[in-house]
């Protein structure tokens, strides 16, 4: 069986492709999914996640990852993500090839990230922010910038400063120069896109900081004590996700739903919505866009599908 490993993923899956293959599959129907979150026993830090994705008559995609946090505190560094994702044929159960779930789960988070963009931030932005300096981040980077090649400046924020400086100096370019900022509110007010890649639990994103037409990308916050922006944030922006299933878990939503500032009226709708135009996009050049990326079994099938199709 064929196993595809980081260096090739990232050859085949490149961004500009990637995302344009994903707002392909959300012209058709949602294909069957599932999943399982199991938390480690006797109240552990770390997770073990399940997430089936069925197409039938085509593919079938189990993806099998740890999260385990404390991986970047080990010397050497392990990646906090570890698995394996398995494509199997749909007609006949077999299994056909393996990939590395890290580097999967990556490629699908920012690529879905990136479709956000491409649907929903002005197509002049010019400045990216993002928030945090993980595994996530430097994917998220080329996801935004292959959505919106306008963008020719980048800001990376971080709590430890000299992660972000070591990215910043390992992403930046003559063309498009990337730097490690320390001021959250001033960058974020400077901003036309912020995209949020953490693990905190306290929100981090300010609405009095957002400007007029930004574009504000969450995908960190996805239990339900976890924030990145705050509630006057929520509330001031136009709130699009990319699927509605299980976005009753992720904080950003479900808390100023519970303290009734918003319903789930104010989503607007999901990538199903927007790739068919079943519901508008930006309204306006001012408006402020919210888009929540929840994850799900499906996208992982997406993902999947089009590494299987780059490699036929």
């Amino acid at each position: 069986m064929q196993y595809y490993d980081v260096s090739s993923i990232q050859q085949l899956l490149k961004y500009d492709e990637l995302i344009e293959a994903l707002e392909k599959c959300h012209l058709g129907n949602m294909p069957d999914s599932a999943h399982m979150l199991r938390n480690e026993p006797d109240n552990g830090s770390n997770q073990f996640v399940a997430l089936v994705g069925w197409q039938k008559n085509e593919i079938i995609v189990v993806k099998l990852v740890g999260v385990f946090p404390d991986n970047l505190k080990l010397q050497p560094v392990q990646p906090s993500i570890q698995g394996v994702v398995v494509a199997f044929n749909a007609k006949t159960g077999t299994p056909e090839f393996a990939a590395d779930g890290a580097e999967m789960t990556f490629r699908k988070t920012a690529g879905v990230s990136g479709l956000g963009s491409r649907l929903l931030a002005r197509e002049d932005a010019e400045t990216l922010l993002i928030v945090g300096a993980g595994g996530l981040a430097p994917h998220v980077l080329q996801a935004h910038c292959a959505a919106r090649p306008s963008i020719n400046k980048v800001m990376i924020w971080n709590r430890t400063f000299e992660k972000a400086e070591s990215l910043a100096k390992l992403w930046t370019t003559s063309e498009r120069p990337v730097q490690a900022v320390t001021d959250l509110s001033q960058s974020t007010r400077g901003a036309d896109i912020i995209s949020c890649v953490t693990m905190s639990d306290m929100p981090l994103i300010k609405g009095e900081d957002l400007q007029d037409g930004a574009h504000l990308d969450l995908v960190g916050a996805y239990l339900p004590t976890m924030r990145e922006a705050d509630d006057a944030a929520m509330i001031k922006g136009r709130i699009y996700v990319d699927t509605r299933q299980n976005m009753e878990g992720a904080g950003d939503l479900c808390q100023p739903v519970e303290r009734g500032l918003m319903s789930w009226d104010a989503v607007q709708g999901d990538l199903f919505d927007l790739c068919t135009k079943r519901v508008n996009a930006r309204h306006s050049d001012h408006e402020i866009t919210i888009f929540k990326n929840v994850g799900g079994g499906h996208l992982d099938l997406f993902t999947t599908q089009f590494l299987s199709r780059k490699t036929l």
